[in-house]
């Protein structure tokens, strides 16, 4: 039997496989519309991009002509005020190919856009729903307070929140709260950026929130087609999942990068959402990438760090990166010198 999820007052029902098509910027055109149709023809109908996401849109637009009304895509803008709103709409309904957005997003802003602010964000989103361009409003953020206030305004439809496993009790307060407010929950970083390994598992978590839809990124045919055997055979929460979360929460859980982005760009060039978490890459996905010589030089620009605190003061996870980056470099250098294995 499938799982099902309603997103809130959208009225938007879809199985438990959202796609996200953030990874599919990385691939070429061809395998991306092949990756997007064969979500599609398995039983995926809900498709997340955003302006951002460089030529993700393009892809998704060739990838649903002539099915359209048959999928339900979200998008974002980035936007922070109001003429920047209309030139991201248009683009997006350019590129993807259709009349409508179902629904439109606003791209981790740093306040939580209403009627009134002065950006006139929100008022456009009304006018553009009005008008029939977009569906449905929504937002996405990383921030707790800007995501709290978002629910509790009534101003959203939807919210859009890192989820996974490793995630702790604010997230878990988070997805009550839309629950209560009838928002619905769109779970980004099912896989923590990676970070979580075991799919069945990261699947019978989110499935155990009935008001929750992941949104899983891959960019890979054999990723996509373990979350497709999860339609008709879902997994479900046994001794042996439980065991795999409570080892990686051991691991995983606190001072850790999410790999957001949000703290670029660097000055210096430091590529920070990889090289503050390359103590993780190490240990849980193929080593060799990282210890190649492309990966050594990426880590030897930590040392040209000038400490400014741009990245402390973007984080939205309130992470000392600059000191988070230094770990990450000192311990990079010992598995490259060989005294720890990995």
């Amino acid at each position: 039997m499938k799982d099902m999820v309603t997103l809130g007052t959208t009225g938007i029902t879809v199985n438990k496989n959202g796609f996200g098509a953030l990874p599919i910027q990385r691939i070429s055109q061809e395998d991306a519309v092949h990756l997007a149709r064969k979500a599609y023809k398995a039983g995926i109908r809900f498709f997340d991009t955003a302006r951002a996401y460089t030529d993700s849109e393009v892809k998704l637009g060739e990838a649903f002509e002539g099915i359209r009304s048959e999928v339900y895509i979200a998008t974002k803008t980035a936007a922070q005020n109001a003429e920047d709103f209309w030139e991201d709409l248009h683009t997006s309904l350019r590129n993807l190919r259709t009349e409508y957005i179902d629904l439109y997003q606003f791209h981790n802003p740093a306040f939580c856009p209403k009627p009134g602010d002065g950006s006139g964000l929100y008022e456009a989103a009304l006018e553009a729903k009005e008008k029939g361009m977009i569906r449905h409003i929504g937002l996405t953020n990383h921030r707790l307070t800007v995501a709290k206030e978002a629910i509790e305004s009534g101003l959203y439809e939807t919210l859009q929140f890192p989820f996974s496993y490793i995630s702790g009790e604010q997230e878990l307060e988070l997805v009550e709260l839309c629950r209560a407010k009838n928002v619905g929950f769109i779970a980004m970083k099912g896989l923590s950026g990676g970070l979580i390994t075991n799919s069945a598992a990261a699947y019978a978590f989110e499935v155990q929130y009935d008001n929750v839809l992941p949104i899983w990124g891959v960019q890979r045919e054999t990723e996509l087609d373990e979350f497709l055997s999860y339609i008709d055979d879902p997994p479900r929460m046994n001794e042996e999942l439980r065991a795999v979360i409570e080892k990686d929460c051991a691991e995983l859980r606190g001072e850790f990068c999410r790999g957001c982005g949000y703290c670029m760009p660097c000055p210096v060039g430091i590529e920070i959402n990889s090289c503050a978490r390359m103590s993780l890459l190490l240990r849980r996905s193929p080593a060799a990438a990282y210890l190649s010589p492309e990966g050594q030089a990426k880590m030897k620009k930590i040392e040209n760090c000038l400490h400014c605190n741009q990245c402390k003061a973007k984080c939205p996870y309130g992470l000392d990166t600059p000191a988070l980056l230094a770990r990450n470099y000192e311990d990079y250098k010992r598995v490259l010198a060989g005294e720890i294995k990995v």
